[in-house]
């Protein structure tokens, strides 16, 4: 077994925006994620998914579209349909990294549901863009069906969704299973596949989880000692973008909380990140929060680089 147990959150730049692009990106990806295999770490890896479900969301509507018999995909399946190719992807380019290095560890995507609260106040008021940019007629047709859409003046109407909160992780016993075998496990891409369970039986939501929200929430649950956020920034930084611009080595929690008061974090890029250090680093008190970019994810393991949070 490794001596440390780590989840890895992948950002948009390690995947890349497109299916050729991706295919580039995860072998730089993987060399990065096997140079944290032979610093004997156990990792288990989340990723997130937002260009790869928005072009499947829009395939799948385009479909419906110039083909009036198929059934438009509902937001539950692209999300399953974006783990799937993006998890054999990561997989396969890892597997093969590591066996060019002669490790021969075993590679696996848990396709993973993640329940949500069906009261949950972000479905009264969605706020993730997906899908393609649609006329008026189109944005109302989707209005009559029950969505949202928003406008981006001068160029459409996009579909918007719910971003709920994480309640439970429905395969976490599959995924400790494997990660207590060392072996190397994806899980809860995308934020997981969001579902409502009535009764006995778990159904889909209209609706998206924040990559950042799931893995906090998976490195807690899995008491891991590390969570590894990687993102297109080698820091955390005080008054980004700012002529005075401040690269933060080292954080605890309440400095962090101090910061977000600040308004020191937008909304949609490094705000949901602190919030998932806290939110892990409260329920896993000697653990250890790393956030730094894929080039120097190496010398930050080693305290070399990145911002390193702790309770």
């Amino acid at each position: 077994m490794s001596k440390k147990k780590v989840v890895v959150s992948l950002g948009h730049d390690a995947l890349g925006y497109t299916i050729l692009a991706q295919w580039d990106a995860v072998k730089v990806t993987a060399r990065a994620l096997a140079d944290l295999v032979e610093e004997d770490y156990q990792l288990t890896i989340t990723h997130s998914n937002g260009p790869q479900v928005s072009m499947i969301h829009k395939a799948m509507t385009e479909l419906r579209r110039i083909y009036i018999d198929y059934t438009p995909a509902p937001m539950c399946v692209c999300s399953a349909m974006s783990q799937g190719y993006v998890g054999y992807d990561i997989q396969n380019a890892l597997r093969s990294e590591l066996l060019s290095r002669g490790i021969s560890k075993p590679v696996s995507t848990v396709l993973t549901q993640v329940t949500v609260d069906p009261y949950d106040e972000a479905f009264y008021e969605p706020t993730k863009v997906i899908g393609r940019y649609m006329s008026k007629e189109d944005a109302e047709t989707e209005i009559k069906k029950g969505n949202y859409v928003k406008e981006d003046p001068g160029k459409g109407f996009r579909r918007v969704v719910a971003a709920p909160k994480p309640i439970d992780i429905v395969e976490i016993e599959a995924i400790r299973t494997l990660a207590n075998a060392d072996q190397v496990v994806i899980a809860c891409g995308g934020g997981g596949i969001p579902v409502i369970e009535q009764q006995h039986a778990l159904k889909g939501a209209s609706a998206v989880i924040e990559k950042d929200a799931i893995a906090g929430k998976l490195a807690a649950d899995l008491a891991c000692d590390e969570l590894i956020i990687l993102t297109g920034v080698d820091n955390v930084y005080k008054d980004f973008g700012k002529e005075s611009q401040t690269p933060v080595p080292a954080l605890t929690v309440s400095e962090a909380k101090e910061l977000i008061s600040q308004g020191q974090f937008e909304a949609g890029t490094m705000l949901p990140k602190i919030e998932a250090a806290i939110g892990y680093l409260e329920k896993v008190k000697d653990g250890k929060v790393l956030i730094t970019s894929m080039a120097k994810v190496k010398d930050a393991v080693k305290g070399k680089a990145g911002t390193v949070i702790t309770a």
